[in-house]
């Protein structure tokens, strides 16, 4: 190819350029031109193996960039479709999100409402219009908060009203800044809202039905200062009136403080049951919230405790007054059903300024005077004077001195004999326990049981004398039988089958040669749940025995409750036989009452030779007392077994009769 016009070359241009992709063929075709200059002759002809030459050049330096255009357009493309699919997709994501916020928005079991700057509503939810009663069109957005309020069907609450309302407008440029408000709906529902202010002055809003929690709330205050039983003040809320009337007592008045405490409720409990008691509790409660009446204030201090304060009144003949009231009010009989239950209070009175002018002190010193009426023979009212509180004094140094005293072991056991009047000859012994205290010297029982009882540590001693009589015993001869005396406390609060088992077990000793001796209080305190204890001690083999026999109110009923092994006459009995026919009838009755019941008699305190006459002739099975011999330590057991038998004197023992 040498040289081609220059028409030819044009023509040989745009059939390549036409080759060419379409979004380069403008940069082709100029990029030709030029190159066509390049190759033009002198005489204006275009040399065309040289054009071709540059051609095939420039389109071999140029192939790769063709390719590249071509893959970074296809690859364009490409992108386009995936964006747009995932713009479909991210769509479609959306509008399912909004589904689900929409729908656990109007599920959420609380309100919630967002207000912009200028308090107008932006979003809430369905749980939002039911709490106020709000329809749809009520809360779409732009809504202003005044309008909201003024649809409201309720009113907000005193406490978070206009006070609360400054607060939050002072509080609205702090972000987070928390305010509650509640509001009372005309329905009774209490709606509280909890509102979080934000830095611009928008807020977001919670809002809960709390009248259950409020109910509930406030159930649980009053629970907290009333017995539920009663519904009177309990002893914290008691404490906190007497606190109240102590500090605003004006120097010339008088508060006189009543402790009461119903006489051996508890035995009520036990014979009747836990429910009928609690019925008798509440009569009682009313009973005596009509005597002290609206001006005096009553609680319910304990189970079977209460307490009255009285104010502005002129004492001790107000509150001495009211008091002989309230005991004639309880004197009469209460029913349960077909059954008739009497009652007696004791109660005890501290006055103040008098005795104290504190609210503890004032406790404690009807706490002392009413411990002082139980121990006079219970029924009646004491009131506080300062020997009450020597007393007390003493006793709570008794009673510390007793508890090291169980911890040390300073007991010791006394043994009284048991004479039988048929074989003439000591048939076993009464542990007797005994205290020697390193500084009082020896305390006797009638000091410190009732304390030991009353305190609890009758458990710990009477497992103790368990224990020691046992081990004595087992040295004696196997005919010779050991009596053991069993308070009621160790019924109701230990395990005594246990204690009796244990203390049989580590002593080798047969439960034919033990005796427990009882009171009927035993049986008074828990009927129900001392019988199964004494027929399991029975089945055992140990005998039981009614100790004190007619010194209570129902010993009659009690024999035919349990089949006792033994009763035992009270001395109060035999201290007269031989000069009064009346003490010896009822002691004659109450041995051919034993015969018959088939359950061996006792006399205890038999300290005369005419005693015991009168005793043998009346064919009594044994005697028991200082005639005998007294309680003696266990060392003295060996010489009283082997003492002769004792003689009544020879004399027939009618004729040595006083009446």
């Amino acid at each position: 190819m040498a040289s081609l016009p220059i028409e030819d070359a044009f023509a040989y241009c745009h059939a390549f350029i036409a080759t060419v992709p379409r979004g380069v063929r403008m940069k082709a075709q100029t990029l030709f031109w030029q190159q066509c200059t390049q190759a033009v002759n002198q005489d204006g002809s275009i040399d065309a193996e040289h054009l071709m030459e540059l051609v095939i050049a420039t389109y071999r330096s140029h192939e790769s960039e063709y390719d590249e255009i071509e893959h970074s357009a296809e690859t364009l493309l490409t992108e386009n479709r995936e964006l747009k699919n995932t713009i479909t997709s991210t769509t479609q994501a959306l509008a399912e999100q909004r589904k689900l916020f929409e729908i656990v928005l109007n599920n959420l079991p609380l309100g919630l409402s967002v207000f912009d700057a200028d308090q107008r509503l932006t979003l809430s939810n369905l749980r939002f219009r039911q709490l106020f009663g709000f329809t749809e069109s009520d809360v779409t957005p732009g809504t202003a908060i005044a309008d909201l309020m003024s649809k409201t069907r309720g009113t907000e609450h005193a406490n978070t009203g206009t006070h609360r309302k400054k607060r939050g407008q002072e509080a609205s440029s702090k972000a987070g800044r928390i305010r509650r408000r509640e509001w009372m709906m005309d329905d009774g529902r209490i709606i509280q809202s909890v509102v979080t202010i934000l830095a611009d002055g928008s807020n977001i809003a919670i809002h809960a039905d709390i009248t259950e929690d409020r109910k509930a709330a406030e159930r649980i205050t009053y629970l907290a200062h009333h017995d539920p039983l009663t519904g009177l003040p309990n002893r914290i809320r008691f404490r906190e009136q007497l606190d109240a009337a102590l500090a605003e007592r004006k120097d010339d008045e008088q508060i006189a403080l009543v402790h009461l405490n119903l006489d051996r409720f508890k035995s009520i409990n036990n014979t009747l049951g836990v429910s009928a008691g609690d019925k008798i509790l509440q009569q009682v409660a009313e009973r005596i919230r009509a005597s002290a009446g609206s001006e005096n204030i009553l609680a319910r201090l304990g189970s079977d405790e209460f307490a009255i304060l009285q104010t502005h009144r002129q004492q001790p003949w107000n509150i001495t007054a009211l008091a002989d009231q309230i005991r004639r009010e309880l004197s009469e009989p209460f029913f349960r059903g077909d059954k008739q239950v009497e009652l007696t209070v004791s109660m005890g009175i501290s006055i103040a300024p008098d005795d104290a002018t504190e609210t503890d002190k004032l406790l404690r010193n009807a706490a002392v005077a009413l411990s002082h009426a139980k121990a006079d023979g219970r029924r009646h009212e004491r009131f506080f004077s300062g020997e009450m509180d020597e007393k007390m004094q003493a006793r709570h140094a008794l009673e510390a001195d007793l508890r090291a005293a169980v911890q040390n072991e300073e007991f010791e056991l006394h043994y009284q004999p048991l004479y039988d009047l048929t074989q003439h000859r000591i048939c076993g012994f009464e542990a007797l326990i005994r205290w020697n205290h390193p500084v009082r010297g020896r305390v006797t029982p009638m000091e410190f049981i009732p304390l030991a009882e009353e305190v609890g540590l009758i458990v710990d001693i009477g497992r103790w004398v368990l224990r020691r009589a046992c081990n004595d015993a087992a040295q004696w001869p196997e005919d010779i039988k050991i009596a053991v005396n069993v308070s009621a406390i160790q019924f109701s609060s230990s395990d005594l089958p246990r204690d009796v088992n244990e203390a049989l077990a580590a002593a080798e000793l047969s439960p034919s040669r033990l005796e427990l001796e009882i009171t009927e209080s035993v049986l008074m305190e828990n009927l129900d749940e001392a019988l199964p204890i004494l027929h399991a001690l029975r089945e055992r083999g140990i005998r039981i025995s009614m100790d004190d026999f007619g010194t209570g109110y129902s010993s009659l009923s009690y024999l035919s409750s349990f089949p006792f092994d033994k009763i035992k006459i009270d001395k109060s009995f035999v201290n007269d036989i031989v000069e009064n026919k009346e003490a010896h009838a009822i002691m004659r009755a109450i041995i051919l009452l034993g015969d018959a019941l088939g359950m061996r008699v006792t006399a205890e305190g038999v300290e005369t030779a005419e005693q015991m006459a009168l005793l043998e002739y009346e064919e009594c099975d044994e005697i028991q007392g200082y005639y005998i011999s007294p309680p003696k330590p266990f060392g003295e057991v060996a010489r009283m077994l082997s003492m002769p038998p004792k003689k009544n004197g020879g004399a027939a023992p009618f004729a040595k009769l006083r009446y």
